[in-house]
């Protein structure tokens, strides 16, 4: 019975334990303006200071719900498109079977549509750069 061991919690950390403190002041406004990015991304207001000086200061701090709201509207917004270029080209074939396409409505719609796909391009890579931006 002598060789028991007590139980003292969780382990001792020996490396990445903080132990540094650092006194910041802040005026009231901003103060507030830390406060309120603590509520909106659900991060302390500690993490919150810590995230943006040390190593991921190049990272931005963003909301998430904001962006993927956004995102998401752009997306319904590209779908959206893509169904109305659906319904032009199955247009244009039934005009086409009745010979009565225009060779300049053809010539517009291919100018449109190399714009969309090159839009579309763009937003695809927007989306990766925040991607990266973001860490994930």
């Amino acid at each position: 019975m002598a060789d028991i061991k007590k139980l003292n919690g969780r382990p001792k950390l020996i490396e990445g334990k903080r132990t540094k403190f650092i006194n910041v002041r802040f005026t009231e406004l901003e103060y507030r303006e830390i406060a309120d990015l603590e509520k909106e991304l659900g991060i302390s207001k500690t993490n919150l200071i810590r995230m943006r000086m040390l190593s991921d200061a190049k990272k931005a701090v963003i909301n998430s719900r904001e962006l993927i709201k956004y995102i998401d509207s752009a997306g319904a917004e590209m779908g959206r498109i893509g169904n109305n270029i659906n319904q032009l080209a199955k247009h244009a074939n039934t005009l086409r079977l009745k010979s009565a396409l225009n060779p300049e409505v053809i010539r517009q719609f291919n100018i449109l549509f190399e714009e969309y796909i090159r839009v579309q391009q763009q937003f695809e890579v927007s989306l990766r750069k925040i991607i990266r931006a973001m860490g994930v």
